[in-house]
């Protein structure tokens, strides 16, 4: 009797301690590991390749890079660091997965498969707040994290507010506080959209501003076509419609422009510049045109004339890759660099270019 008794009493032990191990190891768990060195300061750079990463940095204030992996959003720097870095701080959740990152001004935003969206101060790696933003899509980023940090899924920045979109509700943070600014119901049609300069929100059926949530009048006819974005498709310059009619979007009301309805006409801070033909638009950085041309050179643009020009390669790589994804900011580009004739599927081996396959440069030319 006793024998069974002592193996009842070890059974239940290891009963208690599997659980207890199994609890340890599935409970939702959250780390963040606040910055222990001194922010970064601006790198001044001429105009050329800096560094190679394998996964997709978001460029903060011109200082710090933030990567998003599945489960985890880390910083490191300075921007032309030649490879990643030791990470100054990092924001770690389980089970929940990264959905999203932006960033405005010096506040990182990260948008979790759970809904809860936290806001890091960029300097020092703590967090400012957190909100409940609803329903949100799980992390396809990819090896890396490209779209999760440069194109994230109902995630946009319009001036001084975060807006969120969950299944047909659109709504906006302030990113100061985090405080609820409005919400909106969308039409079903709706989806995904962007903002523009100007502060206001467009999606295929309508637009909304972006400071109230009121609906727009229509301009043209849905779906829009964006011109001369930022990351995440915000802040965009300009704007076309389903017939191809171009909108300026700078200002506090979108207005129709002729110039625009030219598919080789670029926004350049207001102004409208011609678009050589060959080259692939890029983004604006400090009021100039940034291309990527057929040879994979990057060239920078003012007024129509060249002022930087250099391939997009470190040492003797090859440049029969194809882009990606990209962020240009004023100061810097960053490229996700594919396999030229490679698989359609991220998941294949062959699907990036290399291994540190996303590209960085320094846009700092002389003016």
């Amino acid at each position: 009797m006793s024998r069974v008794l002592l193996r009842s009493l070890v059974a239940l032990v290891l009963v208690a301690a599997a659980g207890l191990i199994g609890w340890r190891v599935l409970a939702p768990a959250e780390v963040l590991s606040p910055a222990a060195t001194p922010y970064p300061l601006p790198s001044v750079v001429t105009a050329q390749v800096t560094g190679r990463t394998n996964v997709a940095p978001l460029i903060v204030d011109q200082r710090i890079r933030v990567y998003a992996g599945q489960r985890q959003v880390r910083a490191d720097g300075p921007v032309d660091a030649k490879t990643v870095n030791t990470a100054r701080w990092s924001l770690r959740r389980w089970p929940a997965t990264v959905s999203g990152v932006v960033a405005a001004g010096t506040t990182v935003i990260s948008r979790w498969s759970d809904g809860v969206l936290v806001a890091v101060d960029a300097r020092s790696g703590r967090e400012s707040w957190r909100v409940n933003s609803g329903p949100a899509p799980a992390f396809d980023g990819h090896r890396t994290g490209a779209s999760t940090v440069w194109a994230p899924a109902g995630l946009h920045v319009a001036a001084d507010s975060v807006l969120v979109q969950a299944d047909q509700k659109l709504s906006a943070y302030e990113v100061d506080s985090g405080a609820l600014l409005w919400t909106v119901t969308v039409p079903a049609g709706c989806g995904d959209g962007f903002t523009t300069l100007g502060g206001q929100y467009f999606c295929a059926t309508g637009g909304f501003d972006a400071v109230t949530g009121v609906a727009l009048p229509a301009y043209g006819e849905g779906p829009y076509t964006p011109l001369t974005c930022g990351v995440a498709v915000s802040a965009c310059q300009g704007m076309r419609d389903a017939r191809g009619q171009g909108f300026l979007t700078t200002g506090v009301t979108p207005r129709r422009v002729v110039e625009l309805d030219d598919s080789d006409i670029s926004v350049v801070d207001g102004a409208f510049e011609r678009v050589p033909s060959g080259v692939q638009v890029l983004g604006v950085s400090s009021g100039r045109l940034v291309v990527l041309t057929a040879d994979r050179h990057l060239q920078v643009l003012r007024s129509g004339h060249v002022v930087a020009d250099f391939p997009l390669a470190v040492g003797s790589e090859r440049l029969d890759w194809k882009p990606g994804l990209w962020q240009v900011t004023d100061g810097w580009v960053a490229i996700e660099r594919l396999t030229g004739d490679g698989p359609a599927d991220p998941g294949a081996p062959e699907h990036y270019f290399t291994v540190d396959t996303v590209i960085i440069a320094s846009l700092l030319s002389p003016l």
